[in-house]
């Protein structure tokens, strides 16, 4: 008896509750159900599912309806389950909206069609999630989400004329351009929000699910209409008698600056500096330098218990500036004197103190408000993997989540993401090198399994109902080496910004071509593609390494240099675990010395309290010490089995709430811009 049979026999006996719950398997089950029996479940789910099923039904129902079957009875039961309990708030809004642009004075159209007559009816999905049906094409859309927190485009990418765009449907991006398009009373010069709309009714129609009263309070945004877009730019003061140079430039305020840029520390030695050093100096940026995240917390946690606690404002702005030599009493002065003062007004008032240094070229009287620049630094990314009780393979970072419950992040309404990706194994050879360099410095230090560590930090993967990743893109370093023009021109629009002369160098604080560290490439150098670290690794942690991560080979475009593509059995990665002689040598290597010092330890700790043996000899000394190691050797190891386990099971993973992840998409350039052939 097949899952549909049971299902009907559910039914049959009035369970309807199994019935359902069969019902939706059938629809998981079946590559290509027959159109009935697709409507048959999708109207028993509907009726007897649980309170979320109906999102089943729903886009089942859409389906069936694009594809033309009994469109009639399909729309009968979308429009009474879906449309009419909602048709009155739908109306209520769209009458809203024309009443205040009845009154608004930069909105040049009167002539509002009647709410039957609008060409588009917005279905709810969810929460203010629609599903739009285009009456005469009698065809349902895509999803509209107008919260959706994506910017789609590059509306910044010029910042010497007024803001010009086309069909905004999105009440995220219409709140963005209000929220980081200056008033022109601010910058002493004409800077409203030009919106083209090209087709009337359209517009007219998206007037049910936008909401504009918090749009027009400021008149910052002039409305066109279908040809009315001859009219940009306006001259205000001819048109309107409104002479904006006469104004006095306002600087920038603290709470003005609404929007992050979250350049992520994916893993070490990635090419986070690279990036650093491109964005240094762009004029719509206060590009804070690479800092450890602690730091800036632990300066926002001083800030904030002086302005707390202080009730004089005057020994406020004093403290803050001798603490951390900022002069900018003006910027304190503010700070000092908000309402509910946030982390992330603490933030922004220290990029704004620095901005002389940060941001040479940012003006005062800029169109757009900047976004701050940020790339909070970790000592280490660690990942741990375990296995659910689903035996699902769960990803967990202590780092990733300080980042995301930080009140800093939390605070900016607007976030973009992007993410540098170096070939992993040319990333892992670095970072051995940089370890055996650091331990070079401090005797203290240890090397970790940075083999194991590699192939269990997969960032790349995201939770995509995450804030923080609503709106990313990863970059591969290879493609910012070798075809700068083509990757910055696509990741300065994917972050709406203008592709600018200053991202087409490298330059720290103004300075170009640093050398952010010693023995770093400088500028568009791409020796450091090319180098293979072998000192520091062998092929076959190569290969391991190479295995699994394969998945994100493919996706983000490398090719395998070590692992040949074959299938792999347990045998196979039990040899390569047999071969990590390099990891294992420096793991060994910068442990003997803490080991030899435990081992004195025990055996003066065994002298005294049994006198035996009487003489600690180095020999004595050094068999607890190389039994120590060979101990603490044996459990990395078998640390790495259980992780391999995991992972020999499929490289699927979950987040703590057992949602799938999924790759970060990866920034697309144009083939057109490429000055060389796509590093593979």
């Amino acid at each position: 008896m097949n899952t549909l049979e049971i299902a009907r026999k559910f039914m049959a006996v009035n369970e309807t509750a199994e019935a359902a719950k069969a019902y939706k398997l059938v629809l998981n089950e079946l590559e290509n159900p027959e159109p009935a029996v697709e409507f048959e479940c999708a109207l028993n789910i509907l009726q007897f599912g649980k309170n979320g099923d109906y999102k089943i039904s729903f886009t089942t129902f859409v389906s069936l309806y694009n594809r033309g079957f009994e469109q009639s009875d399909i729309m009968d039961i979308m429009r009474l389950a879906f449309y009419q309990p909602n048709a009155r708030r739908l109306k209520k809004q769209y009458e809203k909206n024309c009443r205040l642009l009845r009154k608004y004075p930069y909105f040049f159209r009167r002539d509002f069609p009647a709410f039957e007559d609008l060409p588009l009816r917005f279905f709810p999905y969810a929460d203010n999630q629609y599903m739009p049906f285009d009456v005469s094409g009698r065809r349902f859309g895509d999803f509209y989400d107008p919260g959706n927190q994506v910017i789609s485009r590059n509306f910044f990418r010029d910042l010497e004329k007024p803001i010009l765009a086309a069909d905004v449907f999105s009440q995220y991006e219409l709140e963005y351009l209000h929220d980081n398009v200056r008033p022109s009373e601010w910058v002493a010069k004409e800077n409203h929000i030009y919106l083209h709309y090209t087709s009337w009714p359209v517009f007219c129609a998206y007037l049910q699910c936008l909401d504009l009263l918090p749009l027009l309070k400021d008149n910052k945004i002039v409305f066109l209409i279908e040809d009315e877009l001859k009219q940009y730019p306006i001259d205000f003061k001819q048109r309107f008698g409104i002479d904006y140079s006469q104004y006095e430039v306002k600087p920038l305020g603290i709470r003005e600056i609404t929007r992050l840029i979250w350049h992520t520390q994916l893993s070490a030695h990635n090419g986070g500096d690279f990036f650093n050093e491109i964005f240094d100096s762009h004029p719509n940026l206060l590009a804070f330098p690479s800092v450890m995240f602690e730091s800036v917390e632990e300066t926002i946690s001083y800030y904030k218990k002086i302005i707390d606690k202080s009730m004089n404002k005057v020994v406020n702005i004093q403290n803050l500036s001798d603490k951390f030599s900022i002069n900018d009493e003006k910027i304190f002065a503010k700070l000092c004197s908000l309402h509910n003062c946030t982390d992330k007004d603490i933030f922004v008032a220290i990029c704004l103190c620095q901005k002389n240094k940060i941001s040479i070229y940012l003006q005062d009287d800029a169109r757009i408000v900047p976004a701050i620049f940020f790339q909070p630094h970790f000592y280490i990314i660690n990942y741990t993997l375990k296995a659910s009780e689903h035996n699902l393979a769960m990803l967990y970072s202590e780092e990733y989540d300080k980042i995301k419950k930080s009140s800093i992040f939390s605070g900016f309404k607007y976030i973009k993401t992007f993410t540098p990706m170096r070939r992993f194994t040319t990333s892992h050879g670095a970072s051995m090198k940089f370890a055996m360099d650091r331990m070079e410095l401090d005797k203290e230090s240890v090397m970790s399994d940075l083999v194991l560590s590699k192939v269990l930090n997969r960032s790349f993967m995201i939770d995509w109902q995450d804030r923080l990743f609503k709106d990313c893109r990863l970059v591969r370093f290879e493609d910012g080496k070798l075809n700068p023009k083509a990757t910055f021109t696509a990741l300065a629009a994917f972050l709406d910004l203008p592709y600018t002369e200053s991202l087409t160098y490298c330059s720290e604080f103004g300075r170009k071509d640093p050398e952010s560290m010693p023995g770093n490439d400088i500028g568009f150098d791409p020796a450091a593609i090319y180098r293979t670290y072998d000192d520091y690794t062998n092929d076959t942690e190569r290969t391991f390494i190479e295995y699994f991560l394969r998945d994100a080979y493919e996706y983000y475009g490398y090719d395998f240099q070590y692992y040949d593509g074959q299938s792999v059995d347990q045998e196979r990665v039990k040899e390569w675990l047999n071969g990590f002689s390099k990891v294992e040598f420096y793991m060994n290597t910068t442990r003997t010395e803490k080991f030899m010092q435990q081992a004195s330890d025990l055996l003066q700790e065994k002298q005294q309290k049994t006198g035996f043996p009487r003489e600690i000899t180095p020999q004595i000394q050094k068999e607890l010490a190389d039994q120590l190691l060979a101990k603490h050797m044996q459990q990395a190891r078998e640390i790495r089995c259980e992780y391999v386990e995991i992972l020999m099971r499929g490289l699927h993973f979950v987040n703590r709430s057992l949602q799938p992840l999924h790759m970060m998409p990866k920034l697309e350039l144009d083939p057109a811009l490429l000055e060389r052939p796509l590093y593979r």
